[in-house]
C-alpha cells in the first residue's frame, strides 16, 4: 500500500482510504468490524466518517467501538456541518456549534483527538473567519490535529486560506469533493486553487456512486441489492446518455489492456498529483480488497492521453 503526506501536514493517508458512511446504518456492527480490521490488515490508514453518516451519530459511534486500541494506528478524519437534528438547530459553522460538535464526535469515536476535522460544506450564515478561529482554538487545544473543508467552490477555499493567513490560524490542509472520471469540472477551477493555496484532495464518489465498478449495463435492469436499485435518486443523478457512453468507451479501453473498469476509476484518481488518498467505501471485506487491488494499475502517459480523450477534459 502506498503512503503519502497529506499535502502539507505530516498525516500519512494510504493511497486508498476506507469511506465509513456504510457503518451505522447499512451494514450491522459485526459487518463493519470484519470490513474495518480487513481495512486495518491490508494498511488502509486514513478512516474517512462524518458525524451525519449512520442515521446522524451511528458511524462515529460504530467506528469507536470497532476500533478499540487500534485507534492510534489510524489517520481519523469526521465531519461536521450538516443537520444533526430535525429543526436544523445543531447544524452549521458557528464557533458555538463548532465547540459542541467536536465533544459529541470525539465521545461517538471514543477517542481524545481527531486527526482531520472537516467542515463538511460551506455555511452561509457564518463568516469563515469564526470557523477558522473556532477550528484554530481546537488545535491548539490538542483536540484537533489538522483541518480541512469539503464541498467547497474555488473562490471559498482561496477566501479560508487568505484569511486564516491574514489571521495567523490553522490553515485548511484538505479539500473533499466529488471527483471522478465522470465528474471532473473540479479541474477547472478548484484544482488550481487548491494547487496554488497547498491544500491537497480527497475524492469522494470515486465510482460515481458505482457506475463506475463495471456491474451495471445500459438498457438493463439494475442488479438487485445494488445502490442504484435501492435509491432511484442517485440513480437518476448518474445514469444519464452522456455518463454510458463515457462508460463504454472506457470498457473497451480496460478489456483491450485486460483491466476492469473498477481498476482504471481508482489507478486513474491516484496519478492526479494533488490527490492525496482516495476516499472508497465498503459494506464487505471482498470490496475492501478489490479497492486495494485497483490501485495498482501503473497508467503510462500514452494512457492518460487516451483517457482524457475517451472521458473528456471537462465532464461535470
Amino acid at each position: 500500500m502506498e503512503i503519502r503526506n497529506l499535502c502539507q501536514s505530516v498525516l500519512r493517508v494510504s493511497v486508498v482510504a476506507l469511506g465509513c458512511n456504510n457503518f451505522g446504518g447499512r451494514i450491522a456492527e459485526e459487518e463493519t468490524r470484519t470490513v474495518v480490521h480487513r481495512a486495518l490488515d491490508l494498511g488502509i490508514t486514513l478512516f474517512d466518517t462524518a458525524d451525519t453518516y449512520g442515521n446522524r451519530g451511528g458511524s462515529e459511534e460504530s467506528l469507536g467501538r470497532v476500533l478499540g486500541e487500534r485507534r492510534k494506528d489510524i489517520v481519523l478524519a469526521t465531519k461536521f456541518g450538516l443537520p444533526m437534528d430535525e429543526a436544523n438547530v445543531l447544524s452549521g459553522a458557528s464557533r458555538r456549534y463548532v465547540m459542541r460538535a467536536v465533544e459529541a464526535s470525539l465521545r461517538r469515536l471514543r477517542t481524545d483527538w481527531i486527526d482531520l476535522y472537516q467542515l463538511h460544506q460551506p455555511d452561509p450564515l457564518t463568516p469563515i473567519e469564526e470557523t477558522l478561529r473556532a477550528l484554530d482554538d481546537l488545535v491548539r487545544q490538542g483536540k484537533v490535529r489538522y483541518v480541512g473543508n469539503s464541498n467547497f467552490a474555488a473562490w471559498q477555499v482561496v477566501d479560508a486560506d487568505w484569511t486564516a493567513r491574514d489571521r495567523n490560524l490553522s490553515r485548511f490542509v484538505s479539500c473533499q469533493n466529488q471527483y471522478s472520471l465522470l465528474k471532473r469540472d473540479l479541474e477547472a477551477e478548484l484544482v488550481p486553487a487548491m494547487q496554488a493555496c497547498g491544500l491537497g484532495l480527497l475524492p469522494y464518489f470515486p465510482l460515481a456512486g458505482g457506475l463506475l465498478t463495471g456491474k451495471y449495463r445500459r438498457d438493463a435492469p439494475l442488479p438487485a441489492g445494488t445502490r442504484f436499485a435501492r435509491a432511484a435518486s442517485r440513480a437518476d443523478r448518474f445514469l444519464n446518455a452522456a455518463n454510458w457512453a463515457i462508460v463504454e468507451r472506457l470498457q473497451d479501453f480496460c478489456a483491450e489492456r485486460g483491466h476492469t473498469l473498477l481498476e482504471l476509476a481508482v489507478s486513474w484518481l491516484t496519478t492526479r498529483p494533488y490527490v492525496a488518498s482516495v476516499i472508497a467505501g465498503a459494506t464487505k471485506p471482498e470490496q475492501v480488497e478489490q479497492n486495494i487491488k485497483a490501485a495498482d494499475w501503473a497508467l503510462t502517459a500514452q494512457d492518460l492521453a487516451e483517457i482524457d480523450k475517451l472521458s473528456g477534459m471537462a465532464q461535470s
